[in-house]
């Protein structure tokens, strides 16, 4: 017992001279600084401040006045507050393999209550979660708890929502055909095409409730032309590929696909076609003026796009306006995509018209063709005058001296035409493109019959 006693008494002691230090003697010291600057009046306040009694009920009443202060900070740190966790994920605990929830939040917020120690403890646990457990309940209607689970027993919780009613399906499954979209295709560079697109299996299983997979109507792999790693001729796998269901309205359903990613290989290739790039004047220069000569900076060009298409372009045409042409002239002219190309290797040339002095030659007897004649249908000429015509060639002279009968076309164009007798046009052309053909019979009479 006395050893007891020692131990409280040594206690005190020592709480007297930490007092003793830290309040009584700053504290006299201070008084006495104080009292020093007053006469000698003082000498009866300085001997009463002196007492031994006083100094001891001072100090008792400063560590009074301490342990209040002290106390006050401790309560106001242990009293309750209140924090708000916002869009916890919710886990969700049933047999997925069999089951289908609908009704719940993916999210729900949570608010912690307790001292501010705790809440700091609860937060930064890595145990505590939002769960719901479906656990041993059959399909229909049911309302069941979102429960919040952590270790930190001093803590007080409210979920919102804390109740909610979730409908519970037997999981069916159904076989479908897989199909396949790809976006950003304009993000191909133009001259490749992907000729042939290749995965594992067409058929995919939806499972989900019954009403979610009527509302299905195709399963889609999205192939994203950005994923190709390398855009060049050859073959190319993207993978994991993801796969989704929509509805008719081209909206996403959400169920269970398997599997839900696929490999798919892409075959690319770059067909292309060089052809020559022909110059087409249009209209008739100046009086007394022919061309002389046409230079352009490309006489060439390679069309990239699908093969198919490619096969009917035998050259890229460029049409220049030559009407009223007086003097020599520089063109800077864009080239325009056949149709069925996607790209050029050349999309601009620059085309310069030579003007030279105009002379005539005469071709005789060239033949009239009939164009765009209806099947089932024969054109017969009125006379001899209708079945030939003479074409006069103008142009330079050292362009016309090397224009031949054969280098000229004379034709009428029976487009739309039935049996019957007409007055049709004649219209002429020629392979040399500086000059320029006229034919002297502007119209010839036929007769269309049936054959």
């Amino acid at each position: 017992m006395m050893k007891l006693f020692k131990m409280i008494k040594s206690f005190f002691l020592s709480i007297w001279k930490v007092i003793d230090k830290l309040i009584v003697f700053p504290i006299t010291k201070l008084i006495y600084k104080i009292t020093s600057k007053f006469s000698s009046s003082s000498k009866k306040f300085e001997n009463w401040l002196s007492n031994t009694n006083t100094l001891l009920f001072v100090s008792l009443f400063l560590a009074i006045v301490t342990f209040i202060i002290i106390d006050q900070k401790i309560i106001i740190f242990n009293d309750s507050t209140a924090e708000v966790l916002k869009n916890q994920p919710v886990k969700t605990i049933y047999n997925e393999e069999a089951y289908v929830v609908e009704g719940l939040p993916e999210t729900v917020d949570v608010t912690l209550i307790g001292s501010k120690t705790d809440l700091y403890i609860a937060k930064q646990s890595s145990s505590h979660e939002v769960a719901v457990d479906l656990s041993g309940l059959k399909p229909g209607t049911h309302k069941v708890n979102i429960n919040y689970n952590q270790n930190v027993g001093n803590i007080d919780y409210m979920v919102n929502p804390s109740t909610v009613t979730v409908i519970i399906y037997q999981k069916v499954s159904k076989t479908v055909t897989l199909d396949v979209d790809l976006i950003n295709q304009d993000k191909l560079d133009q001259k490749l095409t992907i000729d042939d697109i290749n995965y594992e299996s067409d058929k995919v299983v939806i499972k989900g409730a019954e009403h979610q997979l009527n509302e299905v109507s195709s399963v889609k792999a999205i192939l994203d032309i950005n994923n190709i790693p390398e855009q060049k001729s050859g073959d190319v796998t993207l993978k994991d590929v993801p796969l989704k269901a929509y509805n008719s309205e081209g909206e996403v359903v959400d169920v269970e696909i398997v599997p839900s990613k696929i490999n798919v290989d892409l075959k690319i290739s770059s067909p292309s076609k060089e052809v020559p790039i022909k110059i087409i004047p249009q209209g008739e220069v100046s009086f007394g003026k022919a061309i002389s000569s046409i230079s352009q900076s490309e006489t060439k060009v390679t069309i990239y796009g699908d093969e198919e298409e490619l096969e009917d372009v035998t050259y890229i045409p460029v049409n220049i306006d030559v009407q009223d042409l007086k003097e020599n002239k520089e063109y800077k002219l864009e080239l325009k995509k056949p149709v069925g190309a996607r790209s050029l290797s050349v999309n601009n040339i620059t085309v310069k018209i030579t003007l030279d002095s105009v002379t005539n030659k005469d071709f005789e007897n060239i033949d009239i063709e009939s164009r765009n004649l209806a099947e089932g249908l024969v054109v017969q000429g009125v006379d001899e005058s209708s079945t030939k015509v003479t074409v006069t060639v103008k142009g330079v002279a050292e362009v016309i001296n090397n224009v031949t009968a054969s280098d000229i076309s004379a034709y009428i164009d029976l487009s739309g035409y039935t049996a019957g007798e007409y007055e049709v046009p004649v219209n002429v052309e020629g392979i040399e493109v500086k000059a320029q053909y006229i034919s002297k019979t502007k119209k010839v009479r036929i007769k269309i019959v049936k054959e």
